[in-house]
């Protein structure tokens, strides 16, 4: 279960990275890359609030101390750390959703995410029946 820890630990600091990355390129433009290199800012404020989230529920799951399965663990820390990741990258490519790549990454960071996040729902319903 201490992946979930180190899950977060990861998120929080890409909440920061994603902070900075945000701060500078809308206060502190830089010549020649101002505009060139985050195309959609909505969309990176998407990615940060959804590290945030991310990062809380791996909190509270390892806070609640109820023994997990390890593997459903993992799935929600590497679910944690990619749907945010589509959020990144469609703000890096105005073209995102027209690739079939992005398109395949997207379906299997949700079903990892999804599985992982049943898994644990599901043991945590277990334990309180």
């Amino acid at each position: 279960m201490e992946i979930l820890l180190i899950g977060a630990v990861l998120m929080i600091f890409a909440v920061l990275a994603s902070a900075w990355l945000m701060t500078f390129a809308k206060w502190f433009p830089i010549e020649g890359i101002d505009g060139g290199f985050l195309k959609d800012y909505k969309t990176m404020i998407r990615a940060h609030v959804d590290f945030v989230l991310m990062a809380l529920f791996c909190l509270a799951f390892y806070a609640v101390k109820i023994p997990l399965p390890v593997l459903a663990c993992w799935l929600v820390v590497i679910g944690g750390m990619t749907n945010p990741g589509v959020f990144v990258i469609a703000a890096f490519d105005p073209n995102f959703w027209d690739k079939t790549i992005w398109k395949a990454y997207t379906i299997v960071s949700f079903a990892i995410t999804t599985i992982g996040f049943v898994w644990v729902g599901l043991t945590l319903l277990n334990f309180a029946l």
